[in-house]
């Protein structure tokens, strides 16, 4: 046994170096992936402008001439540079506000023609405007209510062609028609591009009409379908939901893009399914809805008007750039203003949004990207992928065991072996979740290890009575920790490289654990690890803080800490807040630089960083507890690049941009503190002595 431990021992002093060798490696092997995702970033350069059709009908049942208003919106939106038109199912009340027919209840015909109506059901009769409309539609509601199990029979009066539809109105409004053939035409002649909008309220599904559906919009032009709803058409929620298999069969098809919408409450149901079987030909898009058009119009000023339309357009420009976005779908809706006596619409102060040199359109294309119909990314996925993507495992495996190694020597080769083991084992039951575990484990542990090494340094440094250069010394600490945080990155990236993190259909995982968990590890370092303290002095050490009295000024400091975690944590991930003001800041980098650096980095870790450092060489080790707070700017940084559906090239130049104002604010700081010190010794000591 003690042959055994003098072995394990001996090899657990040589792993430190072992497990650097394998990190280095597994760095190289990060690179290709890291290529590839950048190709499949970089393969889909167009971005589609897309109106709700339905929405310009709504805003015209309020106009005087409805059906010269919806002409005159269609040429204008053309003009400003909107590109396709959503079109929906069609509906009975659709139908009725396009001005293609009349609908009447029973109690409305018993009054018009008593002798057609029977007061004893509750029927819906529908009167086409024409006898070509007829032509066309007639057949199609028909055919369209009778897969549903609805009866129809026809009927006219005064000479007008009509339907008799044995629902009451309130159901037979909601019954889900063929796309409207007249308006396809019409948005067609107008030289728009059609984007289908389909939804789930088909029951049952039926695979027949759904292809007669997708063939329509095929021959309108459609390349690209929006669901409309909680779940996806197919979707039955059963094990062996067939019915969304069929659907699946038919977009591939039809050849037909499928569009990811951003920030739902929760993912349409069957999504992810049809995704992974037409391969991943999904596009995402971004959605203005109703409401935030309604800002822009009502009692506000001309030049609040104007400030919310720079708003939108900025934010347009940002959702292509930053979060690979390649559609942008626009909503708007009629509105009363009580106050004025009118009923008002977003529609050109959406189209400001898009025009001009501020515009969104224009400022897109300055980014590189071109306007037309959206196309789905083109992914790079070599067969090796898959080699090189263990090698990345196993340097992640050494990493975490090279961050643990610093808390418990003698675990170090273990943490490893385990580690590995553990990996083989989830590989087998997922490995995916491999992959997401893993990542968060060097998310956690690169910035921690990177400021271990730099307290390491700084303490040896001290013992040493250093006499070089503190700023310079200072700046390579900076770089080095800097170069262990990116390592955590190039893991991350390589592990996640796949197109579903990209296009967000899966994400990265624990957010908050991976930005509170470095800052308490660190903190637990610098307490209770960092002096090389024997195990029996450590237990020492914890039992001396556990059994210490607590003042008020404990209670103070300890408050004012969770205060600056709990703001910390709420300006984390895809849910954090921002005051007014720093939206403005936000705004002003953004459009100045064109990639805006994080507030985390370049204001206050970063700088913070190079200061305490500075202090805690030159001056006294106090200067630590400044220096470690740099451990924001450190997780920031992995953070940055776990933003997966950001473009790695944009995650870089935010990165390089935190880290140039960092560090000359950083120098800022030092300087400050140097006249600040020099002038104490030439005027505040004399002082006091005096």
């Amino acid at each position: 046994m003690e042959v055994l431990k003098d072995w394990y021992m001996r090899w657990n002093r040589k792993a430190s170096t072992l497990l650097w060798w394998v990190v280095i490696v597994a760095i190289i092997a990060s690179l290709p992936l890291a290529y590839e995702r950048i190709l499949t970033e970089s393969s889909a350069k167009r971005v589609e402008f897309v109106f709700d059709y339905r929405d310009i009908l709504d805003i015209s049942e309020y106009k005087s001439n409805p059906a010269q208003f919806v002409d005159e919106e269609l040429d204008a939106m053309k003009s400003a540079g909107v590109h396709s038109m959503a079109v929906y199912e069609s509906t009975l009340d659709e139908l009725e506000l396009a001005q293609r027919l009349d609908l009447y209840t029973t109690r409305e015909i018993t009054v018009l023609d008593p002798a057609q109506a029977n007061p004893a059901e509750k029927n819906t009769y529908v009167l086409f405007k024409g006898e070509e409309i007829a032509g066309v539609l007639q057949p199609m509601i028909e055919q369209s209510l009778r897969e549903q199990g609805v009866g129809t029979q026809p009927w006219s009066f005064n000479d007008r062609p009509g339907l008799i539809i044995e629902l009451p109105i309130e159901e037979a409004t909601m019954k889900p028609l063929d796309p409207d053939p007249i308006a396809l035409q019409q948005l067609q002649d107008k030289g728009f591009g059609i984007v289908a909008r389909l939804s789930n309220r088909s029951t049952p599904f039926v695979k027949d009409a759904m292809d007669r559906k997708l063939s329509q919009y095929k021959e309108a032009g459609a390349s690209t379908v929006i669901f409309e709803g909680e779940s996806v058409p197919g979707f039955t929620g059963k094990a062996d939901n067939v019915e969304l298999e069929q659907m699946a069969e038919l977009l591939q098809q039809h050849e037909m893009t499928i569009a990811a919408i951003e920030l739902l409450r929760a993912p349409q149901r069957g999504f992810n399914t049809l995704a992974k079987e037409l391969r991943y030909d999904v596009v995402r898009l971004h959605s203005l809805s109703e409401a935030e058009a309604d800002r822009l119009v009502g009692n506000i000023t001309e030049q609040e008007q104007a400030d919310r339309i720079q708003v939108l357009a900025d934010r347009f420009v940002l959702a292509v750039k930053d979060r690979n976005i390649r559609m942008v779908f626009l909503n708007a809706r009629p509105s009363r203003n009580v106050e004025r006596g009118v009923i008002t619409d977003p529609l050109e102060p959406i189209r400001e949004t898009l025009r001009g040199e501020d515009g969104a359109l224009k400022r897109i294309v300055n980014e590189g990207y071109a306007l037309g119909s959206a196309r789905s990314f083109t992914i790079f996925n070599s067969a090796w992928q898959m080699y090189l993507k263990w090698i990345v495992v196993a340097g992640s495996v050494a990493l975490i065991a090279l961050t643990a190694g610093h808390f418990i020597p003698s675990l170090r080769l273990l943490s490893f072996v385990g580690g590995g083991l553990f990996s083989a084992g989830l590989f087998v039951l997922s490995s995916n979740w491999l992959y997401k575990i893993l990542a968060l484990g060097v998310g956690i542990c690169a910035p921690t290890l990177g400021m271990i090494l730099a307290i390491r340094a700084i303490r040896k440094k001290r013992a040493a009575t250093y006499t070089g250069s503190a700023l310079g010394l200072t700046i390579n600490l900076f770089i080095r920790s800097l170069a262990v945080s990116l390592i955590g990155v190039a893991f991350i990236v390589g592990m996640l490289n796949n197109i579903i993190y990209s296009l967000l259909i899966d994400q990265f995982r624990g957010i908050s654990l991976f930005s509170l968990a470095p800052i308490v590890l660190i903190g637990i370092y610098l307490l209770f690890f960092s002096e090389d303290l024997k195990f029996s002095e450590i237990v020492t050490r914890v039992k001396k803080v556990l059994s210490s009295s607590i003042s008020v000024l404990w209670i103070v400091l300890a408050a004012g800490a969770g205060a600056v975690v709990y703001y910390y944590l709420s300006r984390t991930g895809n849910e954090g807040q921002a005051s007014n003001f720093e939206k403005l800041f936000r705004a002003v980098l953004e459009n100045t630089l064109g990639v805006r650096p994080r507030f985390k980095e370049f204001l206050i870790g970063h700088p913070l960083f190079i200061l305490g450092a500075y202090l805690a060489i030159k001056y006294r080790p106090a200067g630590l507890y400044i220096f470690i707070l740099g451990i924001f700017a450190q997780i920031s940084v992995v953070n940055t690049f776990t933003h997966l559906h950001t473009p790695i090239y944009i995650s870089s130049i935010r990165v390089g941009y935190g880290v140039l104002f960092g560090v000359i604010i950083g120098l800022i700081f030092i300087a400050i503190w140097e006249l600040l010190a020099r002038s104490w010794k030439k005027w505040g000591s004399p002082l006091l002595k005096s």
